[in-house]
């Protein structure tokens, strides 16, 4: 039997993760298991009280918010299993859901990754993932499959090879980890998922999705769908994305369609809406493009707002 790492990070949310907590121990069959949390430097520090609440869950604690993919990957570093469940701190389990998964790596060694189907938490038969398309590199577009659809089972038959995984929960073998390396963290939130997908296929890894499977997602707990942070991530990252994955005529491709419909588009619907503060984002989201390297360490939003 192979183990089963459960990694998952904390940034200011002891409550939701505490509920994760209790989903996993309420829910999972499978034994051999460990259960890994990182504290992504918290205001307040959970750690302590969490050792003696939890003693069968191991605890790493870090001084400063490195965001989604270097917390993970500091999860991923102290992990001992052969495959590593990566998911948000705002999920919930269902029954047989490691199990699952981990049939799918046992019987296809040349699958890399594996995600769930996934639902919305508070709209619990309505999904929000059950795989991606590919993405069209000419304009770093692609769709989620079944997406704000009434789960009916329709893509319970579905099993197989999908575009990319979902970071809200992926299961990942260590060996295709050890070929591809971590999640590059310079993205910081967004992208990165999509980013450590395509080097694991590059790897010679194959990402799948398996609809029978379930994992219930609480949306947006931690970034609010219109917010500055998520306005400069989302528009940087998706460039950076581009910059890092694609041919050279997509991406020359990419750069005219960004910067003479997508930019402008948008700058007009900031306008409207009166969002001047996103605007400035999106701004700030192509300087930072143009003036920094693709594999930049710098950020270019403020640590303490973060």
């Amino acid at each position: 039997m192979n183990k089963v790492s459960v990694i998952t990070v904390n940034y200011n949310q002891p409550k939701v993760t505490e509920e994760l907590l209790h989903s996993i121990s309420l829910l999972n069959r499978y034994p051999d298991i460990e259960i890994i949390v990182v504290d992504n430097g918290s205001k307040n520090d959970p750690v302590p009280e969490w050792i003696s609440k939890y003693p069968d869950v191991a605890f790493i604690r870090s001084d400063e918010n490195l965001g989604f993919a270097g917390g993970n990957n500091l999860g991923i570093e102290a992990a001992t299993g052969d495959y590593l469940f990566l998911v948000n701190n705002d999920t919930e389990f269902t029954p047989g859901l490691i199990e699952t998964l981990v049939s799918v790596l046992d019987k296809n060694p040349r699958v890399g990754m594996v995600s769930p189907k996934i639902r919305f938490f508070d709209q619990p038969d309505t999904l929000q993932y059950v795989g991606f398309t590919s993405m069209n590199f000419n304009t770093a577009r692609n769709k989620t499959v079944g997406e704000f659809e009434i789960d009916k089972g329709q893509y319970d038959n579905v099993t197989g090879l999908t575009g990319f995984a979902h970071g809200a929960a992926m299961m990942v073998r260590m060996s295709a980890i050890k070929k591809a390396g971590l999640m590059f963290q310079h993205f910081f939130l967004y992208y990165e998922e999509m980013d450590w997908c395509e080097r694991i296929k590059k790897a010679g890894f194959e990402i799948w999705v398996e609809p029978r499977a379930l994992i219930y997602h609480k949306e947006s707990v931690s970034v609010g769908k219109k917010s500055p942070l998520k306005e400069f991530f989302m528009n940087r990252n998706r460039i950076l994305f581009i910059r890092r994955n694609a041919p050279v005529l997509s991406r020359l491709i990419f750069y005219c369609h960004f910067g003479l419909l997508v930019s402008p588009r948008n700058l007009l619907k900031y306008v409207k809406e009166g969002r001047m503060d996103l605007a400035k984002q999106l701004f700030r989201a192509i300087w930072w493009n143009i003036t920094h390297k693709k594999n930049s360490s710098e950020l270019g939003f403020p640590i303490n707002k973060i």
